[in-house]
């Protein structure tokens, strides 16, 4: 029997997934570190085998930290490593070529403890005997120092061979599978047709496959049948609103301006032309730079400047009596930061009040960078809540006649014109200082725009030193940063992991590529064939790595714990948007209408009331009806100081700075959303309207539910306990220890009243149960 019981128990085992997995993991990948026998590399490298052990161990008191170094020794630079040693007369720490007269190399193979490095009161651990090793070996080819691998141009590595010849489908493949054959492992069958729809449906529009498309494609036998899906997902319009989704987050784009009153803004217009950017596959390169200085091209049109407006979705001020000059300079740095961390996968901002205590940047090449943002237009403050405008200069307008001409993407019915925020240069250069401890008015030597040197040299000769030169500059075929990070976020979209885990942080703090050579080919590839994104993507969707089945077992999860090496299928649980169009449009309520404003849809009372001043537009919270409350999760209203709350609980970004990553948790919150969301629970009552009225039995009714949710064909023993629910609640409401009416009364959207409401309600508590199966919110 399945009962309410049974119910939460399996909820249970949901929310605590999440913890099993990590525990899981912690015990398998200990043992495995443990006994595990790691081969040798023929060429020992410093930034994969040596620079790790360095930082794990060393670097605490022989790195890049003055404060912290010991002995005036660094070993993070071949300089102060090759040099005499001042406590130690005649000795040297590294002496290339020669391990057994490098200092270094004796202390970490010492059994001494008054000798041995690190230190037993350190409690950094000694090295172990592959370690040993690799410092020995490495040494012996003379301990070459490297630039730091994502500082060096990629180059693109001839595709490895593999054992088994048959499994790949694309050369990701090739490399995917040569790395699982170094550890040991191999990859799983291909999932299930209805599975590996699902997964691919979300990862190219965020939305579940149609019973129709499932049906079409477990009908087609074709050998190119998953291809004609693919390419079919890619046409959809769905598809632009997918990809943008990852790039709001990465531009930090909200509805309001989130200081103080939190007032209202209008940049919703660049939000359609980002979703009509990726549409119309505009290449990465020609994104980029419209984004940074479209406004700076010859002869630039307002699609071009409207993308500016990348760079303007900062959080504004509308105080009065603030320092202007103050935040003039906060939105500066936040553009600057913007610029690091979303496109160029740099912790740039670490060097606004010091030198980098880990990367190759000074604070002067931070100031350097800043200056291309510092000549803007824009001003610190234009006036309180009661004068403001929906957009702050510099501003565009957009009429009625460019939004039936160029502009044609942007949804909007009024005949009004619209302003939204871009970017507009002064005519005369503002000069820029560096700040003293990154103080507004603290300013010191002044300095000239130029990008960050450690990454690749700015000549002058070619770039301007304006916005458009740095535009060049970041999509130059030698930049050897723009397009792995692309590359990478892509990848973790896709795979749930970049290939690069810390995607935000390429620099020396960050983790080194799982598949070094792979992410470069990909980089190449890329730029090779004009940043195409879609081919991009079909690349990463159309491999046998991404078609595997989800199914481990205990040997891989005792190799692999997180899955590094992908010898089994991605499994992610929707993120939060998609959550929410999942519900709507399995359930037939969403409006597929793409862009336009944003829409406020069901919120808690008094959740906007409790965290506003009382002044302004969005003082109180006036609640959307009709069509706008069943839009995609992508057009719901973010005030910066109130996010949606349902969304935020599913680890959506608050959007008050760039996010390229966002985490991930298992909470009893998330199931007290799915149980309880007027949303949730409004799509179960309208999706139950629809099936009771169609001619069927109720078996067939939970079935067709059950495929329109999960995207497959439920098992005989899920239709059973779904069945004895069904018939369980079917009694208690016949006999009034449940009320239909007050079950089935939650949501607008209109009641069917002439259905018989027992058997209504029974089976929109049945459709409320498949809603809240683990299955339901996972690309499986």
């Amino acid at each position: 029997m399945f009962n309410s019981d049974c119910f939460f128990r399996s909820r249970l085992l949901w929310i605590g997934a999440g913890f099993s997995a990590l525990l899981l993991a912690a015990t398998v990948g200990c043992n495995n570190k443990n006994g595990s026998a790691e081969s040798m590399p023929d060429v020992v490298s410093y930034n994969f085998n040596i620079r790790p052990i360095l930082s794990d161990k060393c670097f605490a008191c022989h790195g890049p930290d003055a404060n912290k170094r010991q002995a005036h020794l660094r070993l993070d630079i071949a300089e102060s490593a090759y040099a005499p040693l001042t406590e130690t007369k005649g000795a040297y720490a590294i002496v290339p070529g020669k391990p057994e007269q490098s200092e270094l190399f004796k202390r970490i193979s010492s059994q001494d403890p008054t000798y041995q490095m690190p230190t037993p009161e350190s409690h950094l651990g000694l090295l172990n005997e592959h370690e040993v090793a690799l410092f020995k070996k490495w040494i012996k080819q003379g301990a070459k120092y490297e630039r730091h691998w994502a500082f060096i141009a990629p180059k693109k590595a001839p595709v490895p061979k593999v054992k088994d010849e048959k499994w790949p489908k694309n050369e990701l493949d090739n490399f995917i599978m040569a790395k699982m054959e170094q550890k040991g492992l191999s990859p799983n069958e291909e999932a299930d047709k209805e599975r590996l729809l699902k997964r691919v449906s979300f990862d190219l529009t965020g939305l579940p496959p149609s019973i129709q498309m499932m049906d079409d494609f477990l009908n087609d036998k074709s050998p190119n049948a998953y291809e004609k899906v693919v390419d079919r997902l890619m046409q959809n319009t769905a598809y632009g609103e997918k990809m943008a989704q990852h790039w709001l987050d990465v531009a930090r784009y909200s509805d309001s301006y989130g200081y103080q009153d939190d007032n209202i803004r209008s940049q919703w217009p660049w939000r359609d032309w980002v979703i009509h950017a990726f549409n119309e596959n505009l290449p990465y390169d020609k994104f980029l730079t419209w984004q940074i200085a479209g406004d700076m091209l010859p002869d630039a049109n307002k699609e071009q400047i409207l993308a500016t407006g990348f760079f303007r979705n900062h959080k504004y001020t509308e105080e009065g009596g603030v320092i202007p000059e103050e935040y003039r300079i906060e939105y500066i740095l936040d553009k600057t930061k913007t610029y690091g961390k979303g496109i160029m996968g740099i912790t740039i901002e670490c060097a606004q009040c010091h030198d980098h205590k880990y990367d190759p940047f000074s604070q002067k090449d931070y100031y350097e960078l800043f200056a291309f943002f510092n000549n803007t237009k824009e001003k610190g403050y234009e006036g309180d809540v009661s004068t403001s405008k929906p957009a702050k200069n510099p501003l565009m307008q957009i009429t009625q006649e460019d939004r039936q001409k160029l502009l044609s993407f942007i949804n909007y019915k009024d005949t009004n014109a619209l302003t939204v925020s871009v970017m507009g240069e002064l005519d005369t250069a503002r000069k820029t200082y560096i700040l003293k401890r990154g103080v507004y008015d603290a300013p010191s030597v002044e300095v000239q725009p130029t990008a960050v040197a450690a990454i690749m040299k700015y000549d002058t000769t070619k770039f301007q030193r304006n916005r458009l030169g740095l535009a060049e500059w970041t999509i130059d075929r030698n930049n050897p940063l723009t397009a792995r990070v692309f590359v990478n976020q892509m990848w973790q979209e896709v795979f749930g992991r970049g290939l690069v885990k810390t995607t935000g942080d390429f620099g020396m703090q960050g983790e080194l590529p799982s598949h070094p050579e792979l992410l470069d080919w990909l980089a190449i590839d890329f730029m090779e064939h004009g940043w195409d994104i879609k081919r991009l993507m079909k690349q990463m969707v159309m491999s046998a790595t991404y078609r595997q089945s989800t199914k481990t077992t205990d040997q891989k999860q005792g190799i692999d714990p997180e899955n590094v090496y992908l010898s089994h299928g991605p499994r992610n649980r929707l993120t939060a948007e998609f959550v929410r169009d999942m519900v709507l449009s399995s359930s037939g309520l969403l409006v597929r209408t793409i862009g336009g404003p944003s829409v406020k849809p069901y919120q808690p009372k008094g959740l906007w009331e409790a965290a506003s001043s009382g002044r302004g537009v969005l003082a109180t919270y006036q609640q959307d009806h009709g069509d706008a409350l069943y839009r995609r999760g992508m057009y719901t209203f973010i005030k910066l100081t109130v996010p949606p709350p349902s969304m935020i609980v599913f680890d959506a970004s608050n959007r008050d700075q760039c996010e390229v990553k966002r985490l991930k948790t298992n909470t009893p919150l998330q199931a007290l959303i799915m149980l309880n969301d007027p949303t949730v629970l409004e799509a179960s009552r309208v999706l139950a309207q629809k099936l009771e009225a169609e001619p069927g039995s109720a078996t067939d009714k939970i079935n067709k539910a059950f495929r329109l949710i999960i995207c497959r064909k439920a098992t005989d023993a899920e239709m059973k306990i779904l069945q004895s629910y069904y018939d369980d609640q079917l009694q208690e409401f016949k006999q009034k220890k449940l009320d239909a009416q007050k079950t089935l009364n939650v949501g607008e959207f209109h009641k069917n009243d002439r259905l018989e409401q027992n058997s209504l309600a029974s089976l929109m508590k049945t459709i409320s149960a498949i809603y809240n199966m683990e299955e339901a919110i996972t690309k499986s």
